[in-house]
């Protein structure tokens, strides 16, 4: 165990999206694409809601700041998000797989390093916060 406890995952369940694979990454490997779902972003939980084509930063309650950047692109299936701002480093993948050539599954992972007590406090939010990524990202129109 490390210093700063044992790694933890949380893991969305997996999102059918009427979109073709390749679509629904070039979307998401480009973050001023983010401009599609401001709209969705719950006003009284989020603000300084900010992005360019590599970051996204936002504050967020009762968490803080929190600025997050594309780290690594594994096209047409994988977008690797970093912490660059964050009270808890963490890494969210966001997968995206065909199921046909017109319609693609997503899932949504992050992993953090947590000690216990961290841990405890913070399980549940990090799973709920996963899932309505997720979501979010179901429901976004994709051309």
């Amino acid at each position: 165990m490390g210093l700063f406890g044992s790694e933890s995952k949380f893991e969305s369940s997996v999102k059918v999206v009427p979109y073709p694979q390749q679509a629904v990454y070039d979307n998401i490997s480009d973050l001023r694409n983010l401009e599609k779902v401001r709209d969705r972003v719950p006003e009284d939980k989020v603000n300084d809601f900010a992005f360019d084509q590599d970051t996204v930063s936002l504050n967020v309650a009762p968490v803080g700041e929190l600025k997050l950047r594309i780290c690594d692109r594994e096209e047409p299936k994988c977008v690797k998000f970093e912490t660059v701002q964050s009270p808890v480093p963490f890494n969210v993948w966001i997968q995206v797989l065909p199921v046909d050539e017109n319609n693609a599954k997503l899932k949504v992972t992050v992993k953090a390093e947590l000690n216990p007590f961290i841990k405890g406090m913070v399980e549940k939010p990090l799973q709920d916060g996963v899932e309505k990524i997720a979501d979010a990202l179901a429901q976004v129109h994709y051309v």
